[in-house]
C-alpha cells in the first residue's frame, strides 16, 4: 500500500452483509503482516434498547487453524441489538500472505497490535491513551465493548483483558484455551523441554496429534454442517511448532495464577470431553479438543463475576454445533446478558 494511502472498507468473501478492513501491522522476517477486521453490516437494523446487547460493539476472535466464517454468530448479535466485528489475527485466515508461516507467534502479547488497530477502526482507542475505567470500556464512540473468543483466541483476550483492564465492558468465551489438555502437571513437565526446543529451533515441526476427527463433525463435506474455505482451516490443522507452543503455554501459566480480565465473564462448554486416539459417535456431540472441567475451573481465574453455561450436545466451537446445540447457547447468552446488561452501564 502506497504511503500515505488508507485502506478502505470492501466486500468480503461471506458475502452480502460482509465487509473486510485489512489493518497494516508493518513487517517481519516473512514480509507484510497484516490484521483483517470483517463487519457485519445487516440490512436492517432493531431499535436502540430492543435488543439483550442494544448499543454495544462485539469484537470476534477466532482460535488455532481458524478464520472467521460464522455468519449466524454475527447475525445473532445484529439481532441482540449489537455491531459485530470479527478479527482474523495476523497469518490467518484472510490475513494470511504467499510463505508466511500459518498461525505463528513467539509471544501471545504480540497480538496487542491486532487487536489494538481493530478497536482503533472499530471507535474503540483508549480514550486520551487510558487502558483503564469505564469511560474506557465504552471507548471513543460511548459504546460499551464485549469481547467473543474461540480457544486459543479466548486465551488470548483473556490475557489482553488483565493487561488493560477496563477496555472490555464483558467477555464471553466459547471453550476457551486456558489450560493444557495433559492438566497443570503435564503443562510444567512439557515446558522446559518446548521452551528449549523454541530457542534451538522456534520453527521445527511438532508431530501432528490432530486424527482429523474435528473436522468430520463441523465438515458439511463430511459430518458436519459447514462450508469454509479448507486452505484457512485445514483438516487436519496447521503444523505446531515449539516457539508457538511455548507462548501457549506461557499463557496457561499465567490464567493458573489467576489473573483478573476487570470485566464480568461468561464462559460457554460442551457438558462433555471425549479425548481419544480412535473415532467415536460421541465425538460428533462433545469436545474432543479440550477437557471442559479443567477449562470450567480455569475460567473462574478470570474475574470476580464469572458464569458457565455447559451446553449438552456442544462442539468444541460451540457455534458450529448442531442447530439446536447452538440455539440452547445464545439462549444462554441472552440470558446472561440480560442478567447484567453492559449495554445499560
Amino acid at each position: 500500500m502506497a504511503e500515505g494511502e488508507r485502506e478502505q472498507w470492501r466486500p468480503d468473501v461471506l458475502g452480502a452483509g460482509f465487509e473486510q478492513l485489512t489493518l497494516p501491522l508493518g513487517t517481519d522476517n516473512e514480509g507484510e503482516v497484516v490484521a483483517t477486521l470483517v463487519r457485519h453490516r445487516p440490512p436492517w437494523r432493531l431499535r436502540l434498547g430492543r435488543g439483550a446487547a442494544s448499543g454495544a460493539d462485539v469484537l470476534y476472535v477466532h482460535g488455532w487453524s481458524d478464520y472467521f466464517f460464522n455468519p449466524g454468530l454475527a447475525e445473532y448479535w445484529s439481532n441482540a441489538g449489537a455491531r459485530f466485528f470479527a478479527l482474523d489475527l495476523r497469518k490467518y485466515g484472510r490475513s494470511l500472505r504467499p510463505g508466511q508461516t500459518p498461525g505463528f507467534i513467539t509471544d501471545l502479547a504480540d497480538y496487542d497490535a491486532d487487536i489494538a488497530a481493530a478497536l482503533a477502526a472499530m471507535g474503540h482507542g483508549a480514550p486520551d491513551g487510558s487502558d483503564g475505567g469505564d469511560a474506557a470500556s465504552r471507548g471513543s464512540n460511548g459504546r460499551p465493548l464485549i469481547l467473543l473468543g474461540h480457544s486459543t483466541g479466548g486465551l488470548t483476550l483473556s490475557l489482553w483483558a488483565a493487561r488493560h483492564r477496563g477496555r472490555a465492558a464483558a467477555l464471553v468465551l466459547n471453550s476457551p484455551w486456558l489450560e493444557f489438555q495433559a492438566s497443570k502437571v503435564g503443562r510444567e513437565a512439557l515446558a522446559p523441554v518446548i521452551g528449549w526446543g523454541a530457542k534451538v529451533n522456534p520453527l521445527a515441526p511438532l508431530p501432528n496429534v490432530d486424527l482429523g476427527f474435528y473436522t468430520r463433525t463441523v465438515s458439511k463435506e463430511l459430518d458436519g454442517e459447514w462450508e469454509y474455505d479448507h486452505a484457512w482451516r485445514p483438516d487436519r490443522g496447521f503444523t505446531v511448532h515449539p516457539a508457538w507452543l511455548n507462548a501457549v503455554l506461557a499463557g496457561h501459566a499465567t490464567v493458573a495464577a489467576r489473573i483478573d480480565v476487570g470485566a464480568p465473564v461468561l464462559t460457554l462448554l460442551s457438558k462433555r470431553s471425549t479425548l481419544q486416539a480412535r473415532w467415536d459417535p460421541a465425538m460428533a456431540s462433545s469436545d474432543i479438543v479440550l477437557v471442559v472441567d479443567e477449562v470450567a475451573e480455569r475460567t473462574l481465574r478470570l474475574s470476580q463475576i464469572g458464569a458457565v453455561a455447559r451446553i449438552d450436545g456442544a462442539l468444541h466451537d460451540v457455534f458450529l454445533s448442531r442447530a439446536p446445540v447452538r440455539a440452547a447457547a445464545y439462549d444462554a447468552i441472552t440470558q446472561w446478558l440480560r442478567g447484567y446488561a453492559p449495554h445499560r452501564r
